[in-house]
């Protein structure tokens, strides 16, 4: 069996440990530059709920800290993990904080972003097949209830 599609992009937890191999394979995914201090922060409560309705059908949501749009995530991981659970419920995984744009872009941005243009603020969305391709990029405004999202999640979920 090969080496799941992120394995060489060096994954880590909020709190710094290596991503376990295993984490997301065989998942579709979405990941999320979130913040815990943006005006789209409230997204959170959408974000914890399809993860919640769709966790158990091979997706998954991950959140990926960043600080780079207005320092709007300057918190320690503590901070933000206390944040995140006790304002929001959060249950999903949290990455550790990265640069999602930039020369420090981190190798996970670098791969979602491929040839297109910067992030343009917290909370943009990429919908990642299984196999590590990236379907669908959402735009920060869009919410996680929104019917177009919800229909690429699940024809991301049943390609094989």
């Amino acid at each position: 069996m090969s080496a799941p599609w992120y394995s060489g992009l060096e994954l880590r937890t909020l709190d710094g440990d290596p991503l376990p191999e295993d984490a997301f394979e065989g998942k579709a995914l979405l990941f999320v530059n979130v913040a815990s201090r943006c005006g789209l922060t409230p997204q959170y409560t959408g974000l914890v709920r399809l993860h919640s309705e769709l966790g158990g059908e091979g997706f998954e949501v991950v959140g990926v800290p960043c600080n780079q749009f207005g320092a709007q995530e300057p918190g320690s991981p503590e901070e933000i993990r206390t944040f995140c659970a006790t304002t929001y419920g959060v249950d999903f995984p949290l990455l550790e904080k990265q640069d999602v744009n930039g020369p420090d872009r981190s190798a996970l941005y670098r791969h979602l972003i491929g040839d297109g243009p910067d992030i343009e603020w917290n909370f943009a969305k990429f919908l990642v097949a299984p196999d590590g391709t990236v379907v669908k990029r959402f735009a920060p405004q869009t919410p996680p209830e929104d019917g177009l999202l919800r229909v690429a999640i699940a024809e991301a979920i049943a390609t094989p």
